[in-house]
């Protein structure tokens, strides 16, 4: 997975090992939400 900032301050995430693929495009809202979670445990879930 590959992640880059953009020039608007949206974030863009990729699958590395396809690079000519498409791209999920982010706000900084979102990602910090979604780091925060996972910092906080609400992904564990996804491991079991």
């Amino acid at each position: 997975m590959e992640a880059k900032p953009l020039d608007d301050g949206r974030v863009a995430l990729r699958q590395s090992t396809d690079p000519d693929g498409p791209a999920l495009i982010y706000t900084r809202g979102e990602i910090a939400a979604f780091i925060i979670g996972a910092k906080s445990g609400d992904a564990d879930f996804l491991l079991s």
